[in-house]
């Protein structure tokens, strides 16, 4: 399973529960069985392009975002992870790109 398979089956669960719904209730609301919502939540079958879709309507959000990043990933992790790795080599682009920015902060 690659990352953006489990950060989807992630995320579908994520957004599910934080709905309250049951696997059920998203079948309902997808025209679709327990059992479907139950193989693609557990990576043994992927949805089709229309059945994501109809999720990401039941879920009432916009179906890229069942594909980014995990998103039960706590704003803590999010801005630990700004912090330590993503922030130091912007900065370090920065410095490569714009030399004179780092001599104007001294």
């Amino acid at each position: 399973m690659n990352k953006y398979e489990s950060d989807f089956i992630a995320n579908l669960i994520y957004y599910r529960e934080l709905r309250g719904y049951t696997q059920s209730v998203l079948a309902g609301l997808c025209d679709r069985t327990k059992g479907n919502i139950g193989v693609i939540e557990s990576g043994k079958s992927a949805p089709s392009f229309e059945m994501i879709l109809k999720i990401a309507d039941a879920l009432e959000i916009h179906p890229a975002d069942l594909f980014l990043r995990n998103a039960s990933q706590s704003r803590e992790d999010v801005r630990k992870f700004f912090d330590e790795e993503l922030s130091p080599k912007v900065q370090e682009m920065v410095e490569k790109r714009f030399p004179a920015a780092e001599r104007c902060e001294e």
